[in-house]
């Protein structure tokens, strides 16, 4: 299935731009997602972690 996918995709132009797009809006994402919980208040976390057993 690879060889299939990879024999079209080497005569496709600047398609090595993709990888990179899409590593750059993982690495963004996660950075956001680190930003988001290293700054939530310790109220809010402990609200969160009792959500389970209400």
């Amino acid at each position: 299935m690879f060889k299939f996918i990879k024999q079209y995709a080497e005569k496709v132009e600047g398609i090595a731009i993709y990888p990179i797009v899409a590593q750059l809006i993982f690495i963004v994402f996660f950075i956001l997602v680190l930003v988001y919980v290293f700054s939530m208040k310790k109220s809010g976390i402990d609200e969160m972690k009792k959500l389970p057993l209400d």
